[in-house]
């Protein structure tokens, strides 16, 4: 299981089917609840994930075997719904307060 320190990431990709759509609104919401902190974060599509830089990985829990097949050495966090999923809400929380993140 790999894991990131919340405090050290500065980067987060939320991965998707194409790259576009979901992801979007998805990461527009993660870049507003964590500009205090600084964290960079973008979109991508799920099989573009290794050209990306990037401290952590979201997506959609039916990606998550693609996501980690791509970057197996990186923290993948898995959500159900794009809006209101508590798994997303957790990363905020843990960046936040600077706690260790862990794939799942």
């Amino acid at each position: 299981m790999a894991t990131v320190s919340g405090a050290s990431v500065k980067s987060i990709v939320v991965a998707c089917e194409a790259g576009m759509g979901s992801s979007v609104m998805v990461a527009k919401q993660l870049a507003k609840q964590l500009k205090a902190q600084g964290v960079s974060v973008t979109h991508a599509p799920v099989n573009q994930l290794a050209d990306t830089e990037h401290d952590l990985v979201l997506c959609h829990r039916g990606l998550g075997s693609r996501a980690k097949q791509a970057v197996p050495g990186s923290v993948v966090v898995m959500f159900d719904m794009f809006i209101g999923d508590l798994n997303i809400a957790k990363v905020v929380s843990l960046i936040q307060s600077g706690d260790d993140i862990s794939d799942g």
